[in-house]
């Protein structure tokens, strides 16, 4: 009898340690941005792959040279933080030139609206991406 007590309160003990555990680290998640990512984007079927491997469906329609602002205020400040969300470095690249890729979503519209994305690479990695609708943004998505 004393053995099964004494199991019964080890046992306690451990689910209560689980559960301790398990929700401290949960809530200390939910506050911390994702982990930084570095994605390689030196081809094209790289940077299609990354939108594939989140189930998007894109052609490409264009790339041109930008140069990512030094200080981010007012929309890009916005942008910057759905990039910090997905665990995207665009914050690192600032006053950095890079590459802004846009491409025609093939397999998502909501109310016949065609969608875009967007995809900024600097040194050959992804720091930026967003999926918007051909009216300038009315819908807004992250990639992940």
């Amino acid at each position: 009898m004393k053995k099964k007590i004494f199991f019964l309160v080890v046992l306690a003990i451990i689910i209560y340690a689980v559960i301790f555990f398990t929700a401290e680290k949960s809530g200390k998640d939910t506050d911390k941005p994702a982990k930084k990512a570095e994605i390689p984007a030196s081809t094209t079927a790289e940077r299609i792959n990354y939108f594939s491997m989140h189930g998007w469906e894109v052609e490409e329609v264009s790339g041109k040279n930008i140069v990512i602002p030094s200080e981010f205020s007012g929309d890009y400040a916005e942008y910057a933080e759905i990039q910090d969300k997905q665990g995207l470095p665009l914050r690192d690249y600032a006053g950095k030139n890079g590459v802004l890729y846009v491409y025609e979503v093939r397999n998502y519209s909501p109310e016949n609206m065609k969608m875009y994305a967007e995809l900024i690479t600097c040194e050959d990695k992804i720091i930026a991406s967003l999926v918007y609708s051909e009216d300038g943004g009315s819908i807004s998505l992250p990639v992940i």
